[in-house]
């Protein structure tokens, strides 16, 4: 299965631990990872400018994380009213990676639940799937 990790997904799978990393663990083992350019700019940024992370160590895991997921850009911007724009490039670089799974805590896109054949869940969501 194809996976799309939100920004917020993987700051907290890096930054801690808990449901999050378990999340990121699992697809790496066992789906795809899907991520953007958008992704990593944010995860990037957030890593820097809230955590303190050296930028030696954000380099590594941008390095990792581009060996190992699919990375893909964005394409036709869905038509829907989101507060975030930013969240449209990122809702459209899954859908044309093929995602068929997006995780994130994003409140907003969580509520959209489905977008085309892409279902949106939380990490928590994702983590009962694994268990059912």
């Amino acid at each position: 299965m194809r996976v799309f990790l939100d920004t917020n997904v993987l700051v907290s799978a890096t930054a801690t631990r808990g449901l999050c990393a378990d999340a990121l663990r699992e697809v790496l083992i066992s789906h795809q990872l899907v991520i953007s350019v958008t992704v990593i700019e944010e995860l990037q940024h957030t890593l820097r400018t809230k955590f303190g992370v050296p930028q030696d160590i954000i380099a590594e895991l941008i390095e990792f994380l581009k060996k190992e997921a699919l990375i893909s850009a964005p394409g036709n911007v869905p038509d829907i009213k989101l507060q975030d724009k930013s969240d449209l490039i990122i809702l459209s670089s899954a859908i044309n990676g093929k995602a068929d799974l997006f995780i994130t805590g994003d409140r907003e896109l969580l509520d959209l639940q489905k977008f085309g054949a892409m279902e949106i869940i939380s990490p928590r969501m994702f983590w009962e799937k694994l268990k059912a």
